[in-house]
């Protein structure tokens, strides 16, 4: 069957009464495991999952640790620059596995991409 490319967009907030950020981590490293090229894209408040020093609750993963292990795995892995400037996050916020992306970029996943989900 050949190689497949899945997107998986991450929009929700990390650790806010979902576990759909933690989920789409889950089937993208499922996907990686099953020899698919992975690209994971944050936006919107799914920025926060990339970003440095925020501490998981009791009883949650770690969501930057799941996408720094993402990123070494070899899963392409970027964050809405445009996102974080609008919260005022700054780049040096973000942990340094992932890197600034852009809605062209976001674009060009899509269009190239076998599979595109979104949580």
């Amino acid at each position: 069957m050949g190689e497949k490319t899945i997107l998986v967009i991450i929009g929700s907030a990390p650790y806010a009464g979902s576990d759909a950020a933690w989920n789409a981590l889950r089937l993208a490293a499922t996907a990686r495991e099953a020899g698919n090229k992975v690209r994971i894209f944050l936006i919107n408040a799914g920025v926060d999952a990339g970003r440095k020093g925020i501490k998981p609750p009791e009883n949650f993963f770690d969501l930057a640790a799941m996408l720094k292990e993402a990123a070494l795995g070899g899963a392409e892995v970027k964050y809405c620059k445009t996102c974080i400037d609008r919260c005022g996050i700054g780049t040096g916020d973000m942990i340094e596995e992932i890197a600034a992306g852009s809605m062209k970029i976001l674009h060009d996943w899509v269009m190239t991409s076998d599979k595109a989900v979104t949580f």
